[in-house]
Formats: structure tokens, C-alpha cells, sequence
């Protein structure tokens, strides 16, 4: 059977188990600031920008997570069939399986980066870590990215911040929203983490991964964090988080972390370097 083990998630479980596994589970909807939703499962992180020219989804999880975005963008009050553009974080099977369903389903055009890009068009086939082990269905990607572009729709922004190693192509997002208000810088993270497998001294199939990750987690120290997201809600206590602002949703947004988002960064930073160090003693 195949095995997965995305770093984050807290053991290798089969495929088929994974997408119906802890991290895959239905979870209520909300409204995290402004126009920005979060409409994914327990663990594999989905958002949704809304906008009066239509809406933006970020990502879209395994195959089997596009019923539970269907339903909780329906819970909102809100419409799939609204959606006109498609991006991504990370071209692994947990979050790009249920692109090609969700591109057929809403007609959205898909932006990656270009790394990221080729592999999403491959349906996950040599990848430089796990080879043709998890492929998902292949989809077409219309607009190809590079770093610092940006994605705008009804007067929102988005910029793609190609912060590469945990896949070649990986995508942190950045925006601006509002709450109550007040003005805030939205990261979402694309991935820091190093799966098992990887050197980050470097590889054959990934030449460049040690100044890869180096360029990511400098960009990332680099970028004004006030709510801090990610790929998977565990990156930033999402489930805890959610928990607070559906429990107390006159409180404190419990989103604003900029202090959180900086230990994430720098604990993702120490376990790379310290892997490295380690990996060149050998």
C-alpha cells in the first residue's frame, strides 16, 4: 500500500486512510477578517476570497476534501459557482488532488508558480522526493507564475511569494484585509517543513534544495505578518484558533499572531539548519 508522510502531520498512514484520516475531516466554516474565509477540512487548510467580480480559492486539498469545501462554502451563504480563480501553495497530493475536480466544477481559471506549475500538469509524477509515488489527476495550469507576481480580482490583491524547498514551486500568499476596522497583513505560509527522505545538503533530483530553503525561511522572516495562516491549520494552531473565535466571536480576533508567526518561522529555520549541519558531518 502507499505510504504518505507530509511533515506536520503526525504519522505516515496509507493514501487511501490519509484522505479519510484525521487530517481530512469536516469542520465548521468561518470568516477569519474582512473578505477571507476558511472553507477546508480538520487539518488541510482551504480559503476562500470573496470579491464583487467573484471569489478566489486557495487550494483544494485531496480529492475527497472537494465535498467538504462545497458544503462549507454553502454554509456561508456563499456560491462554488462564484469562484473564477483557483491558486496554490504546495504541489503534493494533499492539497492539489481535488484541483482538476474543482477547476471542472467552477470553470476557474488555476495560477501556480512555474516549478509547482509543471508538476500539478504531471499529476504529481517525479516529484524530486517522492518520484511517481502519490500522483493525483493532472490539471492544467493557465497562468504561470513568478515570484512577486501578483493576483488581483475586484479590488483585491494577492501576491505569490515562491518560497521553494518543501516543493520546488511552493507558494506563500500574502494580502491585505480589514477587521473591525482595522488593517492587516495576511501570510498565508506554502510550507517550511522537511519530509522524511530529504537532504538538504543536497540531492540529485534537487541540486539547489539547500539554497532553496535558506532563500525561503530569509523571505519569510522578511514578510509583515499580522494574521498568520498556512497549507495546514496545524502550522498555526488553526483548530485551537477557530475553536476561540467561534467559542467568543466578539473577542479578540485570535488570528492576529504576529508573534506566533514568528516562532513558527524560526523554528522551521532551526531544524533545517540543524539537519544541515548534521547531514554535513557525515
Amino acid at each position: 500500500m502507499k505510504t504518505i508522510a507530509f511533515v506536520m502531520l503526525a504519522a505516515a498512514l496509507p493514501v487511501s486512510a490519509r484522505a479519510q484520516g484525521t487530517d481530512n475531516q469536516p469542520t465548521t466554516p468561518y470568516r477569519i477578517a474582512d473578505n477571507l474565509y476558511y472553507v477546508g477540512a480538520s487539518d488541510i487548510a482551504v480559503y476562500l476570497v470573496t470579491t464583487p467580480a467573484g471569489s478566489i480559492l486557495i487550494d483544494a486539498g485531496y480529492k475527497e476534501t472537494v465535498p467538504i469545501v462545497r458544503e462549507n462554502i454553502a454554509a456561508l451563504g456563499l456560491k462554488v459557482e462564484d469562484i473564477k480563480i483557483i491558486l496554490n501553495t504546495q504541489a503534493h497530493y494533499d492539497h492539489s488532488a481535488g484541483l482538476a475536480e474543482m477547476k471542472t466544477l467552477t470553470h476557474a481559471q488555476l495560477l501556480a508558480t512555474d516549478a509547482d506549475a509543471s508538476l500539478l500538469e504531471a499529476g504529481g509524477h517525479d516529484d524530486y522526493l517522492f518520484g511517481d509515488r502519490f500522483t493525483f489527476p493532472a490539471v492544467k495550469v493557465d497562468r504561470r507564475l513568478k515570484d512577486g507576481d501578483e493576483v488581483k480580482l475586484g479590488g483585491t490583491v494577492l501576491t505569490a511569494h515562491v518560497t521553494p524547498g518543501h516543493t520546488k514551486g511552493c507558494t506563500t500568499w500574502t494580502m491585505d484585509v480589514r477587521d473591525r476596522g482595522k488593517p492587516y497583513k495576511v501570510v498565508i505560509v506554502g510550507g517550511t517543513s522537511i519530509n522524511p527522505g530529504t537532504k538538504v545538503s543536497g540531492m540529485a533530483t534537487y541540486p539547489n534544495i539547500t539554497r532553496d530553503f535558506s532563500y525561503t525561511y530569509e523571505t519569510l522572516k522578511a514578510l509583515p505578518c499580522d494574521i498568520f495562516l498556512g497549507a495546514h491549520r496545524a502550522y498555526y494552531w488553526g483548530a485551537a484558533k477557530a475553536k476561540q473565535l467561534l467559542t467568543n466571536p466578539d473577542g479578540p480576533n485570535p488570528f492576529v499572531d504576529p508573534d506566533g508567526y514568528k516562532r513558527f518561522v524560526d523554528a522551521a529555520q532551526k531544524r533545517f539548519q540543524d539537519q544541515l549541519g548534521r547531514e554535513r558531518q557525515k
